[in-house]
């Protein structure tokens, strides 16, 4: 008998997401939400409850979403994007976050020129970062890990994935403007069309969303210190 204990595991017989996941995942995306919306308009939470309760709803509805695309019928993480990067792009996905973040910054400091200052839709985050040490450490874990795992699991694994089958310039800029708008008409709207052009684009040339992941990671984790550290300096 030959011995196959050494043969590579087969290729799947699909090699990226479809509609199936697509809708399943959005759908799951959309009910997860639905219920977000439902428990901030029945309970009242304070500024830090409400940053650490909205940060952790962010990653888990992203998780819940490439749940259950994966479930549909494929259950290959690696096909989903869940698959090692090369350290060089991994070191590329922390550097675009600096710049997705300096870039972010620039566009806002343009807008605020000529648009009158937007309501700070990022209050109850900010609230939360201020709370204490132990509030800014699971403002951290929750905005800056579990937030960018769970949305470049499902934005990038899944719905960039999905739309690769068809040319960058389709999968990219859509997938990217799908997740600027599950961020809300706001001013927050701009940052989030930046990041998802980049954390797409590095889905794009690796297949991996770690690179992205990380791009995310240094993104949040300066978005969260930066108004620690102005006010620090203003004050």
């Amino acid at each position: 008998m030959r011995d196959t204990t050494l043969a590579p595991a087969p290729a799947p017989a699909i090699q990226r997401p479809g509609v199936p996941e697509l809708l399943a995942g959005a759908v799951a995306f959309a009910i997860g939400l639905a219920a977000t919306v439902w428990l901030f308009s029945t309970f009242e939470l304070d500024g830090v409850a409400a940053g650490l309760v909205q940060y952790a709803l962010s990653g888990s509805l992203g998780l819940l979403g490439f749940a259950a695309a994966w479930v549909v019928r494929i259950r290959r993480l690696d096909v989903l994007g869940v698959r090692r990067a090369s350290g060089r792009w991994l070191a590329i996905g922390a550097v675009s976050g600096l710049g997705t973040f300096a870039l972010g910054l620039l566009a806002s400091l343009v807008l605020s020129l000529f648009m009158p200052a937007p309501e700070n839709i990022q209050a109850d985050y900010q609230s939360a970062a201020a709370g204490g040490a132990l509030a800014l450490v699971a403002t951290l874990l929750l905005g800056a890990v579990l937030t960018p795992l769970g949305e470049e699991a499902f934005f990038r694994g899944v719905v960039a994935n999905a739309l690769g089958r068809f040319s960058a310039w389709v999968s990219v800029p859509v997938s990217a403007a799908i997740f600027a708008l599950v961020h809300g008409i706001n001013a927050v709207l701009l940052t989030a069309f930046i990041v998802g052009i980049a954390t797409a684009l590095l889905f794009r040339r690796t297949g991996s969303i770690w690179p992205g992941v990380l791009t995310h990671v240094v993104h949040n984790a300066l978005a969260i210190a930066f108004p620690l550290v102005l006010t620090a300096l203003l004050g």
